[in-house]
This record gives C-alpha cells, sequence and structure tokens, in this order.
C-alpha cells in the first residue's frame, strides 16, 4: 500500500521545524540562485509548496509541472504559490500522480531543463529511483540540472549519529504515514549511471544533509564535483 502524506500534510512544516529546525529549508533554497535561468521544471514532491512559490516568485517566466501523491500536499502548495505570485495559475500545473506513473504519461513535447527533488528520493526504493531518474532522463533538454536534497549517512564519528537520525526519521514515517521505504537509495549512483554529473555540493549538519546540483551530460562517469562545505 503507497504511503499516505495527506495524514501530516497541514502538520509537516512544524513537525520539521520541531525535529531539525530550518536546517530543511536552508538546504532546499541553499542552490535557488543557480537556477534563476531555469524555463521549464519538474518538481516531485515539494510537499507544502515552500520552495516552489519562491522559485516561481523570483523567476517570473518560469512554468513548472509539480507531482505529488498527497492531494492535501498540493492544495497547500498551490496556496503557497498564490500568496507569492498572484499570476501562479498560468505557469503552474499539478498533478495528483505517483512520479513514476506521471512520467510514463508526461507529454514528450515538454523538455525540462530543471528537475527538483526536495527530501523525496528518500521515500523510494532503490528500483524506483534508478526507474525515475531513467524515465526523467529522456524528458530532459541538454544540459538540464537536477536539484537533489538528501539524507545521507557520513563517515566517521558522525556515521553513527547520523544513522539513528535516519532509522528513528525512517520509523516515524512509517508510524504516521505507513511508509515502507527502510533505507536510503543510492541516487548518486542512478544519477551517474543515466549521465549525470554532480557539480556542486554543499553539506549540513555535519554531512547528515546534502544539497546537490546535477547537470545532464548524457557521459556517465565524467568527474565534475566541486564540494563546499
Amino acid at each position: 500500500m503507497a504511503p499516505d502524506f495527506d495524514r501530516i500534510a497541514r502538520a509537516y512544516r512544524w513537525l520539521e521545524y520541531l525535529t531539525l529546525g530550518r536546517t530543511l529549508e536552508r538546504c532546499r533554497f541553499q542552490l535557488l540562485p543557480q537556477l534563476l535561468d531555469c524555463r521549464d521544471a519538474l518538481v516531485f514532491g515539494d510537499g507544502d509548496g515552500r520552495f516552489l512559490a519562491r522559485l516561481l516568485a523570483e523567476r517570473t517566466t518560469l512554468c513548472a509541472d509539480a507531482v505529488d501523491t498527497s492531494a492535501t500536499m498540493l492544495e497547500l502548495l498551490r496556496a503557497r504559490c498564490a500568496a507569492n505570485s498572484p499570476e501562479y495559475e498560468s505557469r503552474l500545473r499539478t498533478h495528483h500522480s505517483d512520479a513514476l506513473d506521471f512520467i510514463g504519461i508526461a507529454s514528450p513535447a515538454v523538455r525540462y531543463d530543471l528537475v527538483v527533488t526536495h527530501f523525496f528520493l528518500d521515500c523510494l526504493s532503490q528500483a524506483a529511483v534508478e526507474a525515475l531518474v531513467v524515465g526523467v532522463a529522456s524528458r530532459l533538454a541538454p544540459g538540464a540540472v537536477w536539484v537533489v536534497s538528501e539524507f545521507r549517512i557520513p563517515g566517521g564519528w558522525m556515521r553513527t549519529p547520523a544513522r539513528l537520525v535516519v532509522e528513528g526519521l525512517y520509523l516515524a514515517f512509517r508510524m504516521l504515514t505507513g511508509l515502507r521505504t527502510r533505507q536510503l537509495p543510492d541516487h548518486a549512483g542512478a544519477l551517474g549511471r543515466a549521465g549525470f554529473v554532480c557539480i556542486e555540493r554543499r553539506e549540513f549538519l555535519r554531512g547528515l544533509i546534502l544539497s546537490e546540483l546535477w547537470e545532464f551530460v548524457h557521459v556517465p562517469g565524467r568527474d565534475g564535483l566541486t564540494t563546499r562545505g
């Protein structure tokens, strides 16, 4: 059974602030200045729409498809976008759909130059991430970029506390939404195999949280990583 994020949609922002403060919010907005030349965005699971509302307000010619399995999250997203950008309806299309289902029916005429997944891929299995990345790649314009915000388990002394945090979050989401995923997928491997190169990475909370910018270059294996603390 698919997880039900409607259960936590209206409380999600405050649950986030109570657990990790504004760190996740800072992570979402960290790479926003690098995205202001984009024109067509595909956004998966933006929750209550804090990122997309700001993106539409700052990039006034950008159009976006927002995809989410939660109708309540999409309702909150539209309301937030409307408050920030009164003309948003002509630039935003929302889709109450599973990500993989949407990719299967998305119009081939639209070539996205921006993909956004903030704390979304960690809700998927490795197989689902692999399939999603391949499907999305077939819908991208040359030079498109993918923004990823995710948890990770770093090495060194942070490994054990990070693992406990991640396991605790999965347990909480399993109880609150029915999410069955239990471990972080290897999104970097999936993106690399599909022809993406990580061109920027920023770390938060000693590497527990990442904000990454990946460029679609069609040449798997090329190394172009820039790391900033």
